[in-house]
This record gives structure tokens, C-alpha cells and sequence, in this order.
């Protein structure tokens, strides 16, 4: 199997659907994400040809869209708006030394927030569509996280970063107020508050307040759904009589559609095959007729699905792998692997039909993320060469409780080498040598590659960086000003620990092949950070002039996957 077969798959996802059933989605068909209207039959009429990956929304009732994009892979988003009768494009936000994020479409206006005051802190604005006039309800604030209006647009719901890593402040917010600036208030704080909705005067929200696991609750009031072993995700639909709960356990999503009312469970959705939809949360239609699903399984690159919630039935509108012909893609098998702290590793392995004794261990970006069920194409490419591919979800990792993502917070970061080490322990018993053994991540997973391979040069054979932090000291240092006080959270700020904690710190210990990855755009992890360590090492290294924190665009990709898969082809 080759890089350029396998990526030449398409995906889909889901990003808004209207009461008639047609899907406002993102298809890379191009090579990059653009904007596809998707009939209810699964005809397609593309929209967008952007140079760098966009994504949008309907305005509600309307035949437009609003569509967010960039230059070149900065993730400084800009706004336009999009005639769906004209094809016209037209600026809506056009500044493009800040960042402008789109949160939230209401009737005739636009939510979304922007770094422009300063560079550094957001504000909360609602722009009128065709008078443009704006209003800013919320100022100078961390980066905002989800915002859901009530039904006349009055109330806004905001979450916005906590004081501790992984917790949210749920404010409610005035966008009509009597006093200049909005009225602000604090509804809740301290824990993860995620998809918050109003139901009426009440609130709907899915969160660990008081617990390990998160669960859907009514604010200051009962659970609706909660699970000791699982994440629940709730969504109301607009019309308040149904609530949609996806159960992730095990990185495989669930769905069940429950009575609003009584909160008793209705119907069982049923998906192709294990999977997720929550990569892209699912949208509703503004009288919460349709949901549009963004599925992805280890077999399936990423589909549309349309859910007609009245009778529960999932119709899939895109069939992206019907036209493959290679070899079957692989389904894992989950197992935990002991740590010598007595924690046990999360951990889904691959096996290829003919394996030949090497292994790779795939490691997920974040470190607040997860890896789950989805398609995952450098996966496939290192099974079909023959590797038995581990993808852990190491210590920091979300989806198995409030501990565990924990579990690596600021003077903590190191105790992962704990489950490194104990994935390279558990090789032999996976039928692979522990000699012939390589560690390939992207983000905070090629910081944890560099780490490893620092920090137990003895036990990784070679390594595939894909823009991760070499230094946390420089990164901190020089990660867009935006970011630097959200990642703090995490990494902490005491430059002694931190330069403890860096790859490039111990780089002598550095001996392995290495291939290091970056885009020159990147504003997360500078590509600086690339730069140090493949000077210091010696390093193969690659550059993508038009990328940002990836690569993301197709033959970016095929030349960065194809080289890595070369490289650990010497195991």
C-alpha cells in the first residue's frame, strides 16, 4: 500500500444541516477541506476553493453561508460570506494579522471572537450580517471555547478557560444589555463543561463537576445520564423534545436518542460499524428535524451520515471507501499495559496479516485528546508494511476520566516515560522484538517522541517528529502570545522544570534515525522548534512552506508519510 493510494481516499465531515436535509460538509477531495453541499439523495455541489482548509455554516433560514478560513495554514481565520444562489463570496471579517474564530450563527448575525484588541486576549463579538454593525459582549477573556444562544438570541451560554488545566467557566451572557460591555455571570466553574444548551430557563450541560467521568446533567440541578465508564455527551435538539447522548467508552461512540421530558431513552441509533462521531460533534437543523453525523472508523476515512431523529434512522450520504481496492483496512484490539507505577496503559494494537517482528508506537497530539476509533492513515500505512502499530493513550489523555487526564499535569509531565516504558516492556509478549522497535507522533506526540528517544535512547530504534516541541522552554517562549498563557495551564511556567523536561536538553542522548517534520506557518509549535533539534542532531528534516500545524494538505502529506514510512522500513 502506498501513501498516495491511501490518501487519495476521500474524507467528509459534517458542519451543518438545514430543515430540508441538505449537509453543509467539508470534503478534501482537492486535497485540502472544502465546503460541499450534500443533497439529501448524496448528490454534491462544491462551494469553496480556498488554497488552506475552511469550514462554515449556514445562516439560519437562509440560502448562505458563512465561511471561516486562513492563509496558508496561519490560523488567522477570517470570515466571508457565501451566496449560495449567486456563488458570490464577500469579506464579513477581513483582518488578517488576528485571529477570528466563528462560534456561533444566529438570524441575520454572527457570534464569533477575535484577538484583535490586543493580539493576545479575545472578545466576544456579534456581527450584524448585512448592516454590519458589531457589538462586543465580551472582553478581553481567555480563548473562548463554546457559546449556544437561547431561542431569541437574547442569552448567550460561553465556556472560557478555567484557572486549571481541563476546566471551563460557564458564563451567561447578555447580548442585549441595558449597561455599555454586556452583563456577565458566572454560572459554574472549577470542572469540564462541555456543549452547554438552554432548555427553557434551565441549562443543559455535559460535565465532571463532582465526578470522574463526564455525565449530562441540568445545571445546579439532577443527572440526566451519567456513567461510571463512560463520557456522555447530551444535545438537545432546538425544539427541546429530544436529547441525543453519545456514549464514548473504549474510543467506540454509541448513540441513543432519550425523551427531553422524562429523559427516558426512545431509540438506539444505529452506526455501519464501531466508530466515532465526535471528532466533529454533531449539528442539528433549526427545528431539530435532521442531525448530521461525522462518522470515522478504522475502515471508514470519514462519511456523512443523515439522522432523521423522528424515526432514529442514520442514512449514510458519503461512501468513502466503496472505490478501494487495496489491501482490508485493520480493526485493533484493546489491551492495558502495566506501568511499574501500577497504572495500566490504555492501548489499541494493529496487527498486520504478516507481521515481521517490528513495532511502532503512534502517539496521539494534546496531550488533552484521545485516540479512538477513527481512520487514521499512517496507521494503515505502517500495518501494511508490516508493523505491529500500538496507539496508546498515555497519561494526559482525555476519555478515561478526570484522573487519568490528570495524571500528567506540569511537574508530573515526565511520569509519562512510565508508559513508554512499559509499552516497549509488553512488545515481546505482542510477538515483536523489542530491538526493532519506533515511536511516530504529531504535536505534543512528537514532543513525546523526542522524549523518548532523550530519555531512554536505549530502547527506541528510530523516530518520525511531526511538529512537536523539542524545547518547552522555547516553545513557551515563542508559541503565538494568544496560547502561551492556555498551555501554561498545563506545562506550568517554572523555566527549571521545564528545561528538565525538554528533549533538546539531553539531546547528546539522541542517537536513533530521526525524521523531523514541520509547516514553516505553524503559530502553535514554531517551526524553530524543528529547526533546533534537527541541527542538533543531525536529523532529516522537512519543511512544508505552505503548512501551518500539520501537514494537512494531501501531497504535503504523501511526501511526509511516504518519507516515514521509509525510514522505519530499516527496522
Amino acid at each position: 500500500m502506498h501513501a498516495e493510494q491511501l490518501l487519495a481516499l476521500p474524507t467528509w465531515r459534517a458542519f451543518d444541516v438545514d430543515d430540508s436535509g441538505r449537509v453543509l460538509a467539508g470534503g478534501d477531495a482537492s486535497g485540502s477541506v472544502q465546503l460541499v453541499e450534500l443533497a439529501p439523495d448524496g448528490s454534491a455541489t462544491p462551494l469553496t476553493a480556498f488554497d488552506s482548509p475552511c469550514r462554515g455554516r449556514y445562516l439560519p433560514g437562509e440560502r448562505r453561508v458563512v465561511v471561516e478560513h486562513d492563509r496558508g495554514g496561519d490560523e488567522r481565520a477570517q470570515l466571508s460570506l457565501l451566496d449560495l444562489a449567486t456563488g458570490e463570496l464577500t469579506p464579513l471579517v477581513d483582518d488578517p494579522d488576528h485571529v477570528n474564530l466563528l462560534l456561533a450563527v444566529l438570524p441575520g448575525r454572527v457570534v464569533y471572537m477575535t484577538n484583535r484588541s490586543d493580539g493576545v486576549a479575545f472578545d466576544l463579538v456579534i456581527h450584524g450580517v448585512d448592516a454590519g454593525a458589531e457589538e462586543t459582549v465580551l472582553a478581553g477573556g481567555t480563548p473562548i471555547g463554546e457559546v449556544a444562544a437561547d431561542a431569541e438570541g437574547r442569552r448567550l451560554l460561553v465556556t472560557v478557560a478555567g484557572e486549571a488545566a481541563m476546566t471551563d467557566r460557564l458564563l451567561a451572557v447578555d447580548t442585549m444589555p441595558e449597561t455599555e460591555g454586556g452583563r456577565v455571570h458566572v454560572l459554574a466553574e472549577g470542572a469540564r463543561f462541555v456543549r452547554p444548551q438552554f432548555a427553557g430557563d434551565e441549562v443543559v450541560v455535559s460535565t465532571d463537576a463532582g465526578r470522574d467521568r463526564i455525565g449530562v446533567a441540568l445545571l445546579g440541578g439532577s443527572w440526566l445520564a451519567a456513567d461510571d465508564d463512560a463520557d456522555l455527551l447530551g444535545l438537545l435538539t432546538p425544539d427541546g423534545g429530544t436529547l441525543l447522548v453519545v456514549r464514548s467508552a473504549e474510543g467506540v461512540d454509541t448513540l441513543r436518542l432519550h425523551d427531553a421530558a422524562t429523559g427516558e431513552p426512545r431509540t438506539t441509533v444505529a452506526l455501519p460499524v464501531d466508530g466515532v462521531v465526535t471528532r466533529t460533534p454533531p449539528v442539528f437543523s433549526p427545528s431539530g428535524r435532521y442531525a448530521a453525523l461525522s462518522f470515522t472508523a478504522p475502515d471508514t476515512p470519514g462519511d456523512v451520515v443523515l439522522l432523521d431523529l423522528a424515526s432514529g434512522e442514520a442514512t449514510p450520504l458519503t461512501r468513502t471507501v466503496a472505490a478501494w481496492e487495496g489491501p482490508p483496512f485493520v480493526h485493533p484490539v484493546d489491551v492495558r499495559v502495566p506501568a511499574s507505577d501500577g497504572e495500566r496503559v490504555p492501548c489499541a494494537v494493529y496487527r498486520p496479516a504478516s507481521p515481521d517482528g517490528s513495532a511502532v508506537v503512534v502517539l496521539h497530539g494534546g496531550p488533552e485528546s484521545q485516540a479512538v476509533r477513527s481512520f487514521d492513515p499512517v496507521v494503515q500505512l505502517l500495518v501494511a508494511a508490516g508493523h505491529t502499530v500500538l496507539v496508546p493513550n498515555v497519561r494526559g489523555s482525555t476519555g478515561f476520566g478526570k484522573r487519568w487526564y490528570s495524571a500528567d499535569d506540569r511537574e508530573r509531565r515526565l511520569d509519562v516515560l512510565l508508559d513508554l516504558a512499559a509499552l516497549h516492556d509488553a512488545l515481546p509478549g505482542l510477538g515483536c522484538d523489542p530491538a526493532r522497535a519506533a515511536l511516530w507522533g504529531r504535536s505534543y506526540g512528537g514532543y513525546l517522541v523526542l522524549l523518548g528517544l532523550a530519555f531512554q535512547p536505549e530502547r527506541w530504534a528510530a523516530g518520525v517528529d511531526i511538529a512537536g516541541m523539542s524545547s518547552l522552554v522555547t516553545f513557551l517562549q515563542n508559541t503565538a502570545p494568544h496560547r502561551r498563557a492556555f498551555r501554561e495551564r498545563e506545562y506550568g511556567s517554572d523555566p527549571t522544570f521545564l528545561a528538565a523536561a525538554s528533549p533538546l536538553t539531553r539531546v547528546e542522548e539522541i542517537r536513533a534515525p530521526l525524521l523531523v517534520v514541520h509547516g514553516e506557518n505553524d503559530p502553535r509549535v514554531p517551526v524553530s522548534e524543528a529547526r533546533q533539534i534537527a541541527e542538533a542532531t543531525g536529523a532529516e528534516l522537512l519543511i512544508f512552506p505552505d503548512e501551518g500545524h500539520g501537514p494537512d494538505k494531501r501531497e504535503n502529506k504523501i511526501t511526509a508519510f511516504g518519507r516515514g514510512v521509509e525510514l522505519l522500513s530499516h527496522l
